[in-house]
């Protein structure tokens, strides 16, 4: 089997797909995107399918590490994005030639289903409460929200306050056997974040996600000495080596690599048993569309560390076209009390409706991040 051609869709909310094609007509789907860099994952993309074409899709390893080592110069989000739709890809086509999903050929499951939580808020989190409500009563038992918005590096204690009291309502409209993550997403620096987590521990949530930026790895360290909750970081990281010092010194609880970012089931699949081996658990990030939740599916089936999977319907972001717009079967991603069942069929276990994809790509779309200010003019983190 050799494979023969590939396609790239950009399509609405902010996806970018791949297809890969093959001599003997079995075809794989990856999605390969970084948000607000669609465009240039897909140069890099065209550029490493040069080396593919003709290639034998079955030979994954491999391919893995001429894509990764060949270039010389190695690693980072577009490059690591742009291998891991490849890997997906690759991936699906394997396990349609071998009439398996993709975790019969990782040695197997290791459980039937996984937990997966609803995003609540927007970018500036509001009516959290209700949100969160709404999001139990369609029987989610996690729910995941922003934190806060913007902070100075030291900022006024009226933030804090504001950030605790958003917690609190949610807590209070749920109860307390639901599960609150709370995403920080990069926006506190080391003296909030440090306050902030001690504020919010009377809650309990079930995590706090990147307290400060993935770059800012020491500071991990200092702000688990003043809380005992769990603390996630990982969506902006982006291979093994980017997670090996993070785990060997003990900073954090929950690694959230995103299979469309760091290299795709190849690479994270290698993560999360490394993080097995430091009793860190898994919860791989995921706010992207079908292809990158299948994906991660497959991971969490045969990795014994996963314990929760992001999802993104209905996420704040998701406008135009929603997770189930672009599949044919949408009883696959079919959530029940709280969980998804892991997908069976054939490849990453998901038909994509290959003709509406065809046409949300003619509309295509040009998405990125808002740019924030702080009041003085200085640029603030999103």
């Amino acid at each position: 089997m050799k494979i023969t051609e590939y396609e790239l869709f950009q399509v609405p909310p902010r996806w970018l797909f791949l297809k890969i094609s093959t001599d003997e007509g079995i075809v794989g789907w990856g999605e390969p995107v970084i948000e607000g860099r669609a465009h240039s994952v897909k140069a890099a993309v065209e550029e490493l399918m040069e080396y593919l074409i003709g290639k034998d899709p079955l030979q994954i390893e491999d391919h893995w590490n001429v894509m990764y080592r060949a270039g010389f110069y190695r690693g980072g989000p577009i490059l690591m994005s742009a291998i891991a739709g490849i890997d997906q890809a690759l991936w699906d086509i394997k396990g349609k030639f071998y009439n398996a999903p993709i975790h019969q050929l990782m040695g197997g499951r290791c459980r039937d289903t996984i937990k997966v939580y609803s995003w609540i808020g927007g970018d500036r989190p509001s009516d959290v409460g209700t949100a969160a409500k709404q999001a139990v009563d369609t029987g989610f038992t996690a729910v995941k929200m922003n934190g806060t918005e913007e902070l100075q590096y030291i900022d006024s204690y009226e933030k804090i306050d504001q950030a605790v009291e958003r917690v609190a309502a949610v807590r209070d409209a749920v109860g307390n056997g639901v599960g609150i993550g709370i995403d920080f997403h990069g926006r506190v620096h080391k003296p909030m974040a440090k306050i902030l987590a001690k504020e919010l521990e009377a809650y309990r949530p079930m995590f706090i996600e990147e307290p400060v930026l993935s770059e800012n790895e020491e500071a991990f360290k200092e702000i688990a000495r003043h809380t005992h909750i769990p603390i996630a970081t990982g969506e902006r990281m982006f291979s093994r080596w980017d997670f090996k010092n993070l785990l060997a010194e003990g900073y954090v609880d929950i690694i959230q690599p995103d299979l469309s970012h760091a290299g795709g089931i190849t690479e994270c699949k290698k993560i999360a048993s490394m993080a097995e081996a430091y009793d860190v658990a898994l919860a791989p990030h995921c706010p992207l569309g079908p292809i990158a939740l299948a994906a991660c599916l497959q991971v969490d089936a045969s990795s014994h560390n996963a314990f929760i999977q992001e999802q993104s319907l209905g996420i704040h972001y998701n406008k135009e076209n929603d997770i189930l717009d672009y599949i044919k079967d949408r009883s696959v991603f079919a959530y029940k009390d709280g969980y998804v069942a892991i997908p069976d069929g054939p490849g990453l276990g998901i038909e994509v409706d290959e003709d509406y994809v065809r046409e949300r790509a003619k509309d295509s779309h040009n998405w990125r991040n808002p740019v924030w200010r702080h009041q003085d003019g200085s640029l603030a983190e999103w």
